[in-house]
């Protein structure tokens, strides 16, 4: 793990720490979810190796061993931080895959800094193209009750809000998909997230409106979703992605819950590698 220092917004730097598996490959950046680290890219990264892909993932500022500033948490400073570490690192030909909260660091990258430095990009149970049900996004999965009571309760209870959360994320029906100590894993990793940017990327991820991002997606595209997200619904954020995306492949993960990369790791690196590879 290393850090490295990239530009945000207004020019001040952040550290953002990174694990670059290095190698001639081709590069694939890693973009974690809400509100865990880059430790949750654990299961990919041996496949990715593996397949001869450089895997680089970083902690999001205010997240994992990142640096934590006051502010700085919405999607277009998020999204510079981005584009500072590829540039820091000189990637160039590069998927970019962004998992949940992450899938709106992909879709506003393409918009704001062009499609140069990629060769593909991943939506992975990502929250485009817009998660808060309004007059005018009847379909959006987040209804502002559901996001007023999230905030509040993260607020009143962060310890009791990680492990309703984690419990959640891993579930299809009530039913946990991933064992004890994983979940147990992922709670460690929420609790490393700073209180500030923890609240603020919640409202980030959850009033953005990535629909006239997408249609600047044109590389080729994968959107992979589990069929029993209970956290970002399938119908009203990756299924509409797809569409939004006409050239995109869709792989849907059966039986699969939020943190599909996790409970479901062989059929998510399958398909994965398999569109790195095509």
């Amino acid at each position: 793990m290393s850090e490295i220092e990239v530009n945000s917004r207004f020019l001040s730097r952040v550290g953002v720490h990174v694990d670059d598996a290095g190698g001639t490959g081709r590069p694939v950046v890693l973009i974690h979810g809400w509100p865990l680290s880059k430790e949750s890219w654990k299961p990919q990264l041996p496949a990715l190796g593996a397949a001869g892909y450089r895997a680089v993932a970083y902690d999001r500022r205010g997240f994992g061993h990142s640096d934590k500033p006051s502010g700085g948490y919405d999607y277009d400073t998020l999204t510079d931080d981005l584009e500072g570490l590829m540039a820091e690192l000189d990637l160039h030909d590069v998927t970019l895959v962004g998992f949940s909260m992450g899938g709106g660091e992909v879709a506003r990258y393409v918009s704001k800094y062009g499609v140069n430095r990629l060769h593909s990009v991943v939506f992975a149970a990502a929250v485009p193209p817009y998660m808060l049900q309004t007059d005018d996004n009847p379909d959006g999965p987040l209804t502002t009750e559901q996001a007023a009571s999230m905030t509040a309760d993260l607020t009143a209870d962060r310890d009791g809000f990680f492990d309703r959360f984690t419990t959640q994320f891993f579930s299809v029906n009530g039913d946990l998909k991933v064992t004890e100590a994983q979940r147990q894993e992922a709670i460690v990793l929420c609790r490393q997230s700073d209180q500030k940017a923890a609240l603020k990327c919640m409202a980030s991820f959850g009033t953005e409106d990535f629909r006239d991002d997408l249609p600047n997606v044109t590389v080729p595209t994968l959107v992979i979703h589990g069929d029993g997200d209970g956290i970002v619904a399938f119908a009203g954020s990756g299924a509409r992605t797809h569409a939004a995306i006409p050239h995109s492949t869709l792989t849907v993960l059966a039986g699969a819950p939020h943190g599909c990369n996790v409970s479901h790791p062989d059929e998510f690196n399958r398909a994965l590698v398999d569109f790195l590879d095509s």
